[in-house]
Parts: C-alpha cells; structure tokens; sequence
C-alpha cells in the first residue's frame, strides 16, 4: 500500500506549468485587465444596518467629488429580474440583481455604488453618500433561534436532511456505554486571499466579465438572468484566481455592479470588494449546534450512531449545511438517526466553505468517538478499526474502494501511536503538557459533467481548451500531465487554456469534483483525438458525465490524522507539534499539488480546532471580525512539522482516470485530531471550538478545582 512512482507525466511531482508566470507577477488577475481605452473604478457602499429599509440616499456631495463620473442607487439603476430563483436546480447561476430594493436584508448589503477615474476617488467619494434608514429589530442569535428551526426536508436539492436506520432511539437507550454530548463550531470565513474582483465591459449588446470566480458557466447563466440577455450574450474570464475555498462558487454584487456601471458609462468599469466587505457581502461557513450520541457494547463495536444538527441559512435563502453527510457514510452500526435543522436569521448568506458538512460534522463526531475510546478503555485507533466496514451503512452498498484501516494502521505506524500514554495529563516537558490525539478523513467522490476540446497544432504542439478554472489548486498542471500522457507528448508540448466561456462548458472548481472530471473530458478528448490522427483529425472534443462512476457502489477517499500538541500549563497555548497525515484517494494524479492540498488541510484543521471564528455583534447583525488583523487564520508560527502520505489505491469502479478528490479531504478530520490531543495531554474536553486559551485554563483550573 505504500506510494509508487508513477511511469507516465501523471502523478510525478511536476512544478506547475503557471508558476512562473505568478511568481513573476505576469499571471492576469481579474482586476489587473486593462480595457482599451481604460478602465474606471467603482466602489460599493454598504448598508450600515441589519435590518430594515431605506429612507433615503443622500449623493449630492458624493456626484460633485473629484474624479466621480457616476453614482447609482435605487433612484437610477436599471431594471433587473428579482434575487433568484431561490429554487434554482443551480443555486449559483441564480440572478444577483443590486440596487433593485428599499429593503436591507442584512448588514454590509449594497445601498450604493460610485464610479470614478481612480479608486481612491471611487472611495473618498463613497464615504461622502448619506443614507437614512428605518432599521427594524432582526434575528442573529442561532441558539436563541432554535425553537423555530425548520426541517428542510431535503439540502440543497440532494440529500435528504434526516435520515434513519433500524431504531436509534430505544438502541441508544439500552446501549452499556454511551456518549451524549453537544458541540459548537463558530461562524467561520474562507477569506481567500485574492478579494472578490471583477472588469465588466459592454460591445454593443456583448458583455465580457472579467471575474474572480470558481465557475464559468454559472456566473455567465446568473448574469444572463439578471438583466434578460441571452446566456449566449454573455462572457465570463476567470483565467487565474487567487483562492476560492467554496466562497467564489456563487458570483456577487460586485459582477452585477460592474456590469451596470459599464453599460451605464459605456465604459469599462472595475469593482474589488475591500476585506470588510467581502466578510459581509458574500458568503461564510454557518455556525452550527451539534449532538452527537453513540452507543456502544462493550466490546467496542457501536450499536446506535447519532447526530443532529442546528445551522444558520440567510432569510431569503434556503441552503442547509450538510453537517451529518460523513456520520452517515463513516461507521458501520445497526440503529443510526442523523437530523439537520435550519434557522433562517438576518444574516449573509451561508454557502459551501471547504468541505461543507464534513469538516464541521467530523469536529464534533471524531472528537465523540475519543470520548467513547476513553469511556470504553480502548485505544482510539481500534475503536476506529472494530467500526470500519466496506459497505456503505445507510445505502448498504459496497464501497468502490475503502481503505480507512490501512490508512490508521500504517499512521499509527509512522507516528509512533504506540508511545502515547492513555491516562491524560501524563506527559510533561517542562511547562509543556503533550498528547496525541488521531481522527478518521472521510469525503465523498463525486463527478460533474465536462467537455474539453483537444487540437493538434501545425506546429505539432497540442492545445486543450475547457472552460475549466484554477483557483491556484494547479489545475493547469494536471490537465497537461493527463494531455501529454494520452497523447504520449512531452509536457512542454502541451498548452492548457482554462477561464473562458467561450471553450467547452464544465463544471469548474468545487467540492472536490474538479481535477476528476475535468481531467476525465481532458482524457477522453485526447484519446478521440489520437485514435482519429491516421484519418486526419486535428481536433476532437470529449466529455464526461456523473454516469462514469458505478453506482452500484458508494464512492469516497478516506484516511487518518495524528497529531502532537504541547499544551502550556501556565498560560493555556496550545502548540501542534507535528501532524502526519495519511489518505487513500485513489489516483494521485500530481504528487506535489496533491501534497499541497493534503498540507493545506490539514493546517485549516489546525485553525478550526484553536482559533478561527467569528463573532456576530447582536446589536447590528455585523460580523465583529471583519480582516485579517481580527480573524485569525493559522499561519507558518502555528504550523509545526507535517507529513502527508498516500496510500497507492485502485479505484476500478471509480471515474475514468481512477483519481478521487484531494481538495478537501485533507481538511476532514484533521481538527479533530489536534482536539483530542488536547485532551490527551490535559485531560480537559473542549467541546466549543475553537480552544483558545481562555477555555483551556477555565478548564484545567476546574480539573485542579
């Protein structure tokens, strides 16, 4: 099971085919176009209420300030279609219209929009406009809010928000040793570093948007909506983004303004969302109340499996963070139940942030499982171990592949898990209490549809178009690795052009869905191609659908974290150590970007188990973190040494390259494990993440009590 080199380009550790273009700053971000003719400046202005309504915009000195040559409000905007549909089978190709409402629906929404010849005149006038309101009392607290929760029935159009099997209840009730505990995970942000970003220009009825953006078809079929063009009439440019996290999945305000502002100027117009803004005009990862219940025998082996949910949706919105989806997929046990309820508050929308559901769902659920090692006497690892199953307990179908034990076995090899001492507080080093603590990875495979086009230039070289995007993952690095593999090509013969609406359409960047389908249309585009070379074919385009992978069976990566915390005894810091990280992910299509993502992961965990939140001010609705000075996010200092490992992995009856996603699963679990060495080395249980100092020494001063 351990890591072979790979024969072909792909899978070898290959640099990434655009590093060279961002370290030398020539790689174009959105708002780096320059338009002929030049470019204006726009810049929002937000509500500075939570809610209520517009009275009045007062622009007077905002349109007589240097450089202003536009001001737009609700007065002057042109018609769009209304937010929506809420329902929309695509709920990020929804029409954003801006400045179309007296309403303000929730704090930072936009009131205001100024145009000018620079940005610094485009702010300084902003802040000249006046705006009176008639604010109304709204709902921010989510804990207050969970007596009207609603069930939503089924999440996002897809999973169905509870679900049972056999008879929890009465299991869990009679079960010899058991877990009932709650857990909090704060609102969190994904702060990508590139802001949100967008060029807009009109050619007659033609509008070309440059834009920080995941997607591609999505934004051009949302924009189309929102002022009734044809989709057809619409190009969307995504070439390099700097960071998504799931937060450029949906297109936002700043699209629709510099789009009307264009139109109204004739004018190309750019807009970037300052930090503060992007905190509040788009979306975050929901706060969320947890129960996990577990029953067990014991023996170990688990006999009721339960979790419920409580998460916040914006009013207007209807999306249910997916936190339960891993406890259905992760252990096997006869009598499970897992519930999802949705409060709607008068907040910002809440959407998909780096492994929506599973990396909140398995804080909380892998921390109950150390609780229940402890309550059974029995070594994490093998509570794990005597729970794993092949087949999938809720759908009762095989896995494609699973490899969860292998991945605990050889970690609690590599790390040295024999060395950790049971009984916590045990091991000291100097001021410095040390654990180790270990939690499962689990995400779901999935495949999108893709089409990508293959040509064979005069010259010999190929070329690869698919409007596909990088959002700094390496996407154009795997797709010339799988290029040049099928056409048996050096890598430098191949270009990959990624970002356009105008090549083939895929499903762009997200959910770990990416690098498999769009290398899978990558794949079946050049094999078309090549088998066609003797007749004459120079080009060739091929696709992929959610029909290539088997679903016969349940598909999903998987693996194991460990973890080495000091804990401070004097001052309550924590200090990770190390972290080894081992996953079965089928495929690994490049070592380096894959071990990039696995490190990346496993540093999020790090800042979701000790200091990433945010907190909302009940007086305003606003989030009181609002930039990188007050959100906290982990950074080289907090990091100690990491280790990722693969564990080689056939996926026969996985997509047609055999890879699974790398980009979240790395960040499932990983928290987890940094907790429950915490606990190991202290013995204290934090069960309201994060565990920042001031819990840590509330909770050894009660341990001393």
């Amino acid at each position: 099971m351990a890591e072979s080199k790979p024969a072909g380009p792909i899978g070898r550790p290959l640099d990434r085919v655009d590093g060279r273009l961002k370290v030398t700053g020539s790689a174009t971000y959105a708002y780096e176009y320059a338009a002929h003719g030049g470019a204006t400046y726009g810049f929002i202005v937000p509500a500075a209420i939570g809610k209520g309504r517009i009275l009045g915009v007062d622009v007077r000195d905002a349109r007589r300030a240097p450089g202003v040559l536009l001001v737009v409000t609700k007065d002057n905007a042109p018609p769009q279609s209304p937010w929506g549909p809420v329902d929309l089978p695509d709920r990020f190709a929804r029409a954003a219209p801006a400045l179309n409402t007296d309403e303000v629906p929730y704090f930072g929404f936009p009131v205001a929009f100024v145009v000018a010849d620079t940005f610094e005149h485009a702010a300084a006038a902003a802040a000249l406009v006046r705006v009176r309101y008639a604010p109304v009392p709204g709902d921010y607290d989510l804990q207050a809010a969970a007596p009207h929760a609603e069930n939503p029935g089924r999440m996002n159009g897809a999973l169905p928000a509870d679900s049972a099997v056999g008879d929890f209840e009465p299991a869990f009730a009679s079960a010899p040793v058991k877990i009932d505990a709650i857990y909090t995970t704060p609102y969190q942000n994904q702060v990508p570093m590139e802001p949100h970003a967008t060029m807009a220009a009109w050619e007659g009825r033609m509008l070309t948007v440059h834009t920080a953006a995941q997607l591609t078809t999505s934004p051009q079929e949302g924009l189309a909506r929102t002022f009734n063009i044809p989709k057809e009439n619409v190009r969307i440019i995504t070439r390099y983004v700097g960071g998504g996290f799931g937060n450029k999945l949906p297109y936002y305000v700043d699209a629709t303004l510099a789009a009307i502002g264009a139109r109204m100027l004739g004018r190309p117009v750019k807009v970037a969302m300052t930090r503060p803004q992007v905190f509040h005009s788009t979306t975050h990862r929901t706060a969320s109340v947890q129960r996990v219940r577990l029953g067990a025998d014991r023996a170990g082996r688990l006999t009721a499996y339960g979790q419920d949910a409580l998460v916040q949706c914006a009013r207007f919105d209807i999306y249910t963070e997916p936190v339960c989806g891993a406890a259905r997929m992760l252990y096997a046990a006869p009598n499970r139940l897992t519930r999802h309820r949705r409060a709607k508050l008068d907040l910002p929308r809440s959407d998909s942030m780096r492994a929506p559901g599973d990396a909140i769902g398995l804080l909380a659920l892998e921390c109950a499982m150390d609780e229940l090692a402890e309550a059974l006497a029995l070594d994490p690892v093998e509570l794990r171990l005597r729970n794993d199953t092949q087949t999938d307990p809720e759908h009762n179908r095989p896995f494609a592949s699973r490899h969860l034990a292998e991945a605990l076995r050889e970690g609690a090899a590599r790390f040295g898990w024999n060395k950790r001492v049971a009984k916590p507080a045990s091991v000291r080093d100097g001021p410095w209490l040390v654990g180790l603590g270990v939690a499962s990875a689990i995400r779901a495979d999935v495949l999108q549809s893709a089409t990508a086009r293959a040509r064979l230039e005069s010259d010999g070289r190929l070329t690869v178009e698919l409007a596909m995007t990088d959002i700094g993952t390496g996407s154009y690095t795997i797709l010339t690795q799988i290029a040049a593999e099928t056409m048996e090509l050096p890598v430098d013969r191949v270009t990959v052009r990624l970002g356009d609406t105008r090549f083939p359409p895929t499903a762009g960047s997200g959910g770990s869905f990416g690098a498999a389908t769009s290398g899978a249309a990558v794949l079946a585009a050049c094999r078309k191609l090549k088998a066609a070379l003797a007749s004459g074919m120079k080009e060739a385009e091929g696709s992929v659908t959610p029909a290539s992978l088997d679903d016969a069976y349940s598909h999903a990566g998987f693996g194991a974290h460990f973890a080495e915390v000091g804990v401070d005894r004097n001052t309550g810091e924590v200090r990770v150590r190390r972290m080894l990280g081992v996953f079965a992910a089928g495929r690994i299509l490049n070592a380096k970007t894959a071990r990039s993502q696995m490190i990346g992961g496993l540093t999020w965990g790090i800042g979701s188990a000790l200091i990433e939140e945010n907190h909302v001010d009940p007086r305003y609705g606003s989030f009181v973190n609002q930039d990188l000075a007050s959100y906290h996010v982990a950074v080289n200092a907090d990091v100690g040494a990491m280790e990722v490992m693969f564990l080689d992995e056939a996926d026969p009856h996985g997509g047609p390259l055999g890879s699974k996603g790398v980009g979240e699963l790395g960040i499932c679990g990983a928290g987890a494990a940094v907790m429950n060495a915490i606990h190991n080395a202290t013995g204290a249980r934090i069960r309201d993440f994060p565990a920042t100092p001031d819990k840590l020494l509330a909770a050894l001063e009660a341990l001393d009590g």
